[in-house]
């Protein structure tokens, strides 16, 4: 347990992690047997005696899915913008990755490639767990991109929401659209800026 503790694992962890903390692969069924260590899913561990926190599901699919990018809904949330409660969590994976097949906690994934796959993508941590999600602005653009998805109500309570808070700016909001273009985003801007 010292040993996972001082490389840094917390919480979740996947099998290669344990190389990092000096110990082998062979090792881990022992540790599951004797309890410092709970199985929560296939490939996925966390140490016996780690408290749940809210992030749980986030760090369970950050863990279970190590190259995605926590987007829209899950991201709102995690920056405290906006009234959402997502029931999944909402990842963004590369255009021609596989789909990752969880039961838990359940997903949503968006298709990311090209310039949505690094523009205004930050590295964050989840209960020790690294990840990657969107920034404040970024997510807000996203909203409008897939208004589809979320609702056209969710896009504008995020925006006034994040503005309100002064998380994001017009300009920020703006430079993100260039690249990534929001159609209604755009036209609510023009008129804000007025």
């Amino acid at each position: 347990m010292q040993r996972l503790r001082a490389a840094g694992i917390t919480g979740f962890f996947r099998p290669g992690q344990l190389v990092l903390a000096g110990l082998t692969l062979g090792q881990l069924p022992a540790l599951v047997r004797s309890g410092r260590v709970e199985r929560v899913g296939r490939g996925l561990y966390r140490l016996e005696g780690a408290e749940p926190t809210e992030d749980d599901s986030l760090a369970m699919a950050c863990a279970r899915v190590p190259k995605s990018i926590v987007c829209l809904l899950s991201a709102l949330r995690v920056h405290g913008i906006g009234t959402q409660a997502p029931a999944e969590v909402w990842l963004a994976i590369p255009h021609k990755a596989r789909t990752p097949r969880l039961g838990n906690p359940r997903l949503r994934i968006v298709r990311s490639s090209g310039p949505a796959w690094t523009l205004g993508v930050q590295a964050t941590e989840f209960d020790g767990v690294p990840a990657r999600i969107t920034s404040p602005a970024r997510t807000v653009v996203d909203c409008f991109r897939f208004e589809r998805l979320i609702g056209p109500e969710t896009s504008m309570d995020a925006l006034n929401d994040a503005l309100r808070q002064r998380k994001v700016t017009i300009a920020e909001l703006s430079r993100v659209a260039q690249v990534l273009p929001a159609r209604r985003l755009s036209a609510v801007l023009d008129v804000r800026s007025l």
